[in-house]
């Protein structure tokens, strides 16, 4: 049958009117007038069902920023995208297989054509989950729901709360719902939860993340084969029939949403929280949680925390640097170093073969100086405050996460996801199966002999590439020799022949720069690399449950980084320096061939160039970091931003605006925790203010919203940070040791000297210059013997001409038992403060073991009344009517049972 123009637009007309009208929809019922006049200017449209200008004008019209069906009442849970291209036909069969299983699970779905988007050629799949499959799934998950309103009163109002107040959100931001009793989700017992309306009873997040438990699960197989590797999204994602899968954000960041049903959580979190004036604020965990799931929520708690803890050693930092500062002139050793008649008469051994030269004490001047701000008494006080400081900080840290697994009712999830949230490639992937001894139902397992051989090709693995990082330290540390003549050959005298920048460019510090930002370089390499590499071993060994794989992946990519990052600085701390010999018996890398003779510290010790080191690497890194994830996708991103904010709503949808975002993978959230647990190691306290806003501007403005996901802790990161804070302690008593001069000074001040005068001249030893053998003396010798017959170098030996020449004397054992003793008492003295806070703190706040066990009361007598009434309901049932017969009787018992059910 065939229509005019005018015939075609009223009967569209007349549809739209009466869904506005049904839906209480002034302002689009407006804009059907509109869509009169426009529809009337296509007189040659005819054909209604095919009438694509149309439709044009009667979709167009509609606001298209919406979570919405068509129909304005169906939610949109999740949305999947696909293109048409020359592998089309496959494709096109494995989505109506995928499809049509999605349907027969229950779920509903609505496809936009290609016309209807903004680049022509880009199909969008939107899914529904309908109340049965929420209910089914709700009940297989175990999702905790609320039965009865809480009646615990909340702690009490702190004093001086008004202190706190320009650090507060508003109040609807932080608790956006009242408290409740929840219990995990029972469909037989639907009647026993708090459910005023089916369609908002469980939140978007709760929904996307059952939508992507189906969708992960859904077979693309046709019906009555088998072919179990052709199971769930992931594949579909990977071989390229569908080109993204997302749940949708709730309107645009900068603008509520114009449909009263959409939360507008996506505004609030942006204008509270995502952006960078908003740093001094309190962030607001119960929306993050509500909105992103409370995997990210926990993580941004750590982050939060673990900045507010850090404010407290940074106190201490400033503290102990600003002693330095203030000691600079009461600092003795490096007085006598500058001074003209002490250090400028003292000539120096040459510090490497043929291209170094003799050199005056007094031109390490100003190294000095600068070693003295962070080398000083405050630094060991600073060294012993961080060992107590991170077992404050964890102990703290375990209380705040029991308090948040309360309020975020995450207390018994653990067991939960153990048991049922297997990965679909582990089902996949084992064939064999056996039974559950708990369960009673068979299951998926690994057998031992092929777990066993994954484990040893893993670990082969893993020891291969720290070898390989262990080749490229050696290769940089050679490099370092090798340039250090180069550069004493260009700098022989920096007092003399550079006047203007000669001070401060010295061949130790030349050498120190380049050689960093050469192991800079390397170490982004390897990232790149070892990225890759831990994920596929992860892969190979198939781990049964989405922690174990995280847990597994976090313990590999960790200890990569930690080799790769630190491996340079472990030489510069504990191995520069201290295999060095003395003139006459030097010690080379590779032999004496290698021509590469071992470096030398500063008379003021190599604490200085392993801050540098640790400066120029890490902040490098975070440099590089914060450009990878702010400045690239916001350059990425802002066309697209920009045309999303000039289109009108009704020509943009909201499934266009969030598919031109960047995808939030399933490890989106690890690379945060390896960059969070980096800045753990560095203690950048300004990095990680910095670095929250970042990450709260990227989930909120950049990324798409994520499928929403449980996890009660931080995972594999608790045992990494426990392990990190014991190795922090052995570390820093090595570094105070071994790298700092402190306890050399302090064994000559008590054992050896008058107060710190002389120091200088006692910490260096005496050689012969005319016994220097011809492979280590200097090209141009004879300008720098100046009637010289004698040079120094750093170390305890004898002098020449003493019955033990050259061997080391006895303060440089007294030393070494010094340091040693050091060592152990520090550590001791620790470790005995660090588990008695850890014992005298518990793990769990008393208030929150009293709320558990009470809440656990209430929800067994809950349970007990509302079984006792449902059985009254049944028996009174069964005696208003009498049983005309055993058949009925058998009926009517099977009816009840199935309404029980």
């Amino acid at each position: 049958m065939f229509y005019s123009g005018t015939q075609c637009a009223f009967l569209y007309i007349v549809q739209y009117t009466y869904q506005c009208i049904s839906l209480r929809d002034s302002a689009s019922f407006i804009s059907c007038s509109v869509s009169v006049l426009c529809m009337a200017c296509h007189p040659g449209c005819f054909h209604f069902p095919l009438c694509e200008k149309a439709k044009k004008c009667y979709f167009l019209q509609p606001n298209r920023d919406t979570v919405f069906f068509r129909d304005g009442v169906r939610r949109i849970d999740f949305v999947l995208s696909y293109v048409d291209d020359k592998d089309g036909e496959k494709k096109q069969e494995r989505r109506r297989e995928f499809e049509a299983n999605l349907e027969k699970a229950g779920l509903e779905l609505e496809t936009d054509d290609k016309s209807d988007s903004k680049d022509q050629k880009t199909y969008f799949l939107k899914i529904h989950a309908p109340w049965d499959v929420l209910a089914t799934y709700a009940d297989i998950l175990k999702i905790k729901v609320p039965f009865k309103e809480s009646d615990i009163p909340h702690g009490q109002d702190v004093p001086l709360e008004w202190l706190s107040r320009p650090f507060r959100l508003p109040e609807h931001i932080m608790h956006p719902a009242a408290d409740y009793f929840t219990y995990p989700f029972d469909k037989t017992k639907t009647n026993f939860f708090l459910i005023n309306n089916k369609d908002t009873f469980f939140p978007p997040s709760t929904r996307n993340r059952i939508v992507f438990y189906i969708l992960a699960r859904c077979p693309y197989y046709k019906e009555g084969r088998i072919d179990k590797d052709k199971t769930g999204i992931k594949r579909l994602l990977s071989n390229g029939t569908y080109t993204s899968a997302f749940p949708l954000h709730d309107c645009r960041y900068w603008k509520r949403a114009r449909n009263a049903e959409c939360e507008s959580e996506r505004y609030n979190l942006y204008r509270h929280w995502a952006r960078f004036l908003c740093f001094y604020k309190e962030q607001p965990l119960n929306l993050i949680r509500k909105y992103y799931g409370e995997k990210i929520g926990i993580y941004f708690a750590w982050l939060g925390f673990y900045t507010e803890m850090l404010f407290f050693a940074a106190v201490m930092g400033v503290i102990c640097f600003t002693y330095g500062v203030l000691s600079y002139d009461d600092n003795i050793s490096s007085k006598e170093i500058c001074d003209a008649s002490i250090g400028g008469s003292i000539l120096m051994c040459p510090l490497c073969d043929k291209k170094c030269p003799f050199w005056r004490l007094n031109s390490t001047c100003l190294s000095s100086w600068q070693s003295h701000l962070f080398d000083n008494e405050g630094t060991v006080f600073f060294a012993i405050f961080m060992g107590i400081w991170v077992t404050l900080f964890l102990e703290f840290w375990k209380r705040r996460q029991a308090r948040l697994e309360y309020e975020w009712d995450l207390v018994d999830f653990e067991e939960e996801q153990q048991q049922l949230q297997i990965r679909p490639e582990f089902e996949i992937r084992c064939t064999n199966r056996r039974l559950n001894k708990i369960t009673k139902e068979m299951e998926p397992y690994l057998p031992v002999t092929s777990k066993c051989a994954r484990f040893c090709l893993s670990a082969a693995t893993v020891l291969f590439w720290i070898s390989l990082i262990v080749a490229c330290i050696i290769g940089v540390i050679a490099y370092r020799l090798a340039v250090y003549a180069a550069f004493a050959s260009i700098i022989k005298d920096p007092m003399r022949k550079i006047q203007v920048v000669g001070r401060f460019i010295t061949p130790q510090l030349a050498t120190s720069v380049t050689a960093s930002c050469i192991n800079f370089v390397i170490i982004m390499i390897l990232n790149f690399f070892y990225e890759r590499v831990a994920v596929w071993i992860t892969d190979m060994e198939i781990p049964k449950t989405h922690l174990e794989y995280e847990n597994r992946l976090t313990m590999k990519m960790f200890l990569f980084q930690f080799v790769n990052y630190y491996s340079s600085c472990f030489y510069v701390a504990f191995f520069k320096g201290k295999f060095v010999g003395y003139p006459g018996h030097y010690t080379y890398m590779f032999g004496k061939q290698s021509k590469l003779r071992n470096e030398e510290c500063d008379p003021g010790g190599c604490l200085i160039e392993l801050t540098t080191q640790l400066v120029i690497v890490m902040a490098g890194k975070q440099l590089w970091g914060n450009i990878q994830e702010a400045l690239l996708p916001l350059m990425r991103n802002w066309w697209s931003s920009r045309k999303g904010r000039h289109n009108p709503e009704n020509h943009y949808s909201r499934w266009e605006q969030d598919h031109v975002l960047q995808n939030f993978g399933q490890l989106g959230l690890f690379y945060e925790y390896l960059e969070m647990g980096d800045l753990f190691l560095e203690h950048f306290h300004f990095l990680l203010t910095c670095s929250i806003r970042v990450d709260a501007w990227k989930f909120t403005t950049q990324f798409r919203r994520p499928v929403a996901s449980k996890a009660r802790n931080i995972g594999a990161w608790q045992e990494i940070l426990n392990a990190v804070a014991i190795l922090s302690v052995v570390t820093n008593a090595f570094i105070m040791a071994f790298t700092s001069d402190m306890i050399p000074r302090m064994v000559y001040l008590y054992a050896y000297g008058n107060g710190m005068r002389g120091y200088v001249n006692n910490s260096l030893s005496i050689y012969n210059i005319s016994r220097i053998p011809e492979s280590n003396m200097p090209e141009d010798h004879d300008y720098w013997f100046d009637n010289s017959t004698t040079c120094r170098y750093r170390d305890y030996r004898y002098p020449p001409g003493h019955e033990k020449e050259y061997f080391h004397t006895m303060q440089f054992w007294h030393i070494l038992a010094a340091k040693m003793a050091f060592i152990i008492i520090m550590e001791h003295v620790v470790f005995v403060v660090k588990f008695f806070v850890a014992w005298l703190i518990p793990d769990i706040p008393s208030d929150v073991k009293a709320r558990i066990k009470r809440e656990r009361y209430l929800i067994q007598g809950e349970l007990h009344n509302y079984e006792v009434e449902r059985l009254k309901l049944q028996l009174s049932a069964s005696f208003i009517t009498e049983p005309p017969s055993e058949m009925s009787l058998t009926t009517d018992k099977h009816e009840v049972l199935s309404e029980c059910l």
